[in-house]
């Protein structure tokens, strides 16, 4: 079954939001998917998604109460879990996060999951941070992710 995606305006830029049958599958940024991936279509959960998404970005909310289904690995979908469970204003390492999971010397795997993570801001990877505290690679970008950070106080 094909996916409906909308693409909504927000402080960030243009922000795509897809689901199937009632659950939300992707967030994507501007330029990051391919055309005919989703039928162009406003829905319902993609509206309340976008309400949330616009409270969270105005710091208006911090957590998300939608229905998702990430489409992944059994190990990626134990690393988003995880990603689910970092408080809002706080972060965690890949090191970190391994070790929540239960697999401590697998931070660069968790690293792997975490770059795949299909739904962004609502899937906090933007929490993830480096070793040492570094920034390090986020889908939206790095300057997202300092937005994102200072949004939530950690910056």
């Amino acid at each position: 079954m094909m996916k409906d995606g909308y693409i909504y305006d927000t402080p960030l830029g243009p922000i795509g939001l897809a689901e199937r049958e009632g659950a939300l599958t992707n967030v994507f940024f501007a330029g990051t998917v391919q055309p005919g991936a989703y039928t162009l279509r406003q829905t319902p959960l993609l509206q309340r998604a976008s309400a949330q998404l616009l409270a969270y970005l105005s710091a208006a909310r911090r957590t998300f109460d939608l229905p998702l289904a990430p489409e992944g690995t059994p190990f990626e979908k134990a690393v988003w879990q995880a990603l689910m469970e970092i408080p809002y204003g706080q972060t965690r390492t890949y090191g970190q996060l391994a070790a929540t999971i239960g697999r401590p010397a697998a931070s660069r795997a968790v690293g792997r999951a975490n770059s795949r993570n299909p739904l962004s801001i609502i899937v906090p990877c933007h929490r993830v941070i480096g070793a040492h505290g570094a920034l390090v690679g986020y889908a939206g970008g790095l300057a997202m992710k300092k937005q994102l950070l200072r949004l939530e106080g950690v910056l």
